[in-house]
């Protein structure tokens, strides 16, 4: 009976150490306190507070749709490469070229699109010489005036400077074309066929902002010119 009283006490007194660390306990009640945490339970701080706040991006300014307007000048005028070819002839160098002068509206709808027109006007002529022509007089000569319009959509990449816009244009449509082939004595050739109706431009270029509302342009592609430059308005 005595050991059975002894190891009671050594219990109750192993529970009432406890309790003054982590709290009191009570036989036979309710037990208040908390319980030791787990080791592998423990918290850790968070890895903000362990290598500071993360950075956040700049935010964008919102959004405010637009209508541009954009002037330029290109430069050659590819229309050269759809003058007919002729038997026992030859071209020469394309001898004068206008243009062609380029001309776009459109409406920017979202940060990185916009959809309008692009209008282009441009003159070229070139010489032929027959192959047993041995001087620098042409034997006919071949004068395109064109004027094209196209739908353009462009596509504006995203950059950090408000100061550059890169974009990809892309433009499709038709041409109206005046031709004629005047050989040396000034008569034109009859019975010509018409250059090809579909008038396309691809380019890849940049917008230059000097102010919100105006900018210059400069782009290189393939179609209607290889180089094109201008003035870019916003509106």
């Amino acid at each position: 009976m005595k050991k059975i009283f002894f190891i009671c006490l050594l219990v109750v007194t192993g529970m009432g150490a406890e309790a003054q660390v982590y709290g009191r306990i009570f036989i036979g009640g309710p037990r208040y306190g908390y319980r030791r945490p787990p080791v592998r339970m423990q918290s850790r701080p968070p890895a903000r507070a362990q290598y500071g706040q993360y950075r956040q991006r700049p935010q964008l300014p919102p959004f405010q749709p637009s209508v541009n307007l954009s002037f330029g000048y290109s430069y050659p005028n590819l229309d050269y490469m759809h003058f007919a070819g002729f038997y026992n002839m030859y071209k020469g160098n394309v001898s004068t070229q206008t243009g062609p002068f380029t001309g776009a509206i459109d409406y920017q709808f979202s940060r990185y699109m916009s959809i309008g027109m692009l209008g282009t006007y441009g003159k070229v002529s070139q010489p032929y010489f027959a192959m047993d022509n041995n001087t620098n007089i042409p034997d006919m000569t071949g004068n395109y005036e064109n004027w094209s319009l196209m739908l353009n959509v462009v596509s504006y990449l995203p950059t950090r400077t408000r100061a550059v816009s890169p974009y990809l244009r892309t433009a499709v449509g038709v041409n109206k074309w005046k031709q004629d082939y005047t050989d040396a004595s000034g008569a034109k050739m009859p019975g010509i066929p018409e250059p090809s109706m579909l008038a396309y431009q691809a380019a890849l270029g940049a917008k230059f902002n000097l102010s919100p509302r105006a900018g210059i342009f400069m782009e290189a592609g393939y179609g209607k010119y290889i180089v094109n430059g201008g003035l870019a308005l916003k509106f």
